[in-house]
């Protein structure tokens, strides 16, 4: 029977996974058809790319990796903290040795923003446990490194160098 269960917890490890990288592949897909004027397989891509975050979403509910905002902050701070600590430096230090030059750009763009995101949610984490929520007007992500700024977005992106015209507004 526990080997059963382990079956069951690796196989939706592993659906969520897949239904995760296939919900983030397709809103891709959808933008790149948006930009070739395909207005309607843009609509269809975000439709499946939904009900591919709806899969995800049950599969991690059924993992029971779903928690309260409090528990929640705490596994976006440990997942931003591996991708800083871990994830992102080895991965860089690969493409560099083996001379991939997006790669290197990609990974670094994404090891710098993690490290705000960390903050970010540490941030917040600590408001939960005060049982306030954070105060935030807008949020501003750079479309091209993933840099977040909260209230205002600076002139330039400082990880990339995006202008501030560029950076997508979360109110």
């Amino acid at each position: 029977m526990v080997v059963q269960r382990k079956m069951t917890k690796k196989f939706l490890e592993d659906a969520f996974a897949g239904e995760s990288m296939a919900h983030m592949k397709y809103l891709i897909f959808a933008e790149e058809a948006e930009k070739e004027g395909f207005k309607n397989i843009a609509k269809l891509f975000k439709a499946i790319a939904y009900a591919e975050f709806v899969h995800a979403k049950n599969h991690l509910k059924a993992l029971g990796k779903v928690g309260k905002t409090e528990e929640n902050l705490q596994a976006g701070i440990d997942g931003e903290t591996y991708e800083v600590e871990e994830m992102y430096p080895v991965f860089k230090n690969a493409a560099e040795f083996q001379n991939e030059q997006e790669a290197v750009r990609s990974t670094n763009f994404a090891l710098e923003a993690e490290k705000i995101h960390a903050e970010l949610y540490k941030k917040a984490k600590e408001a939960v446990k005060d049982g306030k929520d954070i105060e935030i007007k807008k949020v501003y992500i750079c479309p091209v490194c993933g840099y977040t700024a909260i209230d205002e977005a600076p002139d330039k992106c400082p990880i990339c160098g995006a202008p501030k015209d560029m950076f997508v507004v979360f109110e």
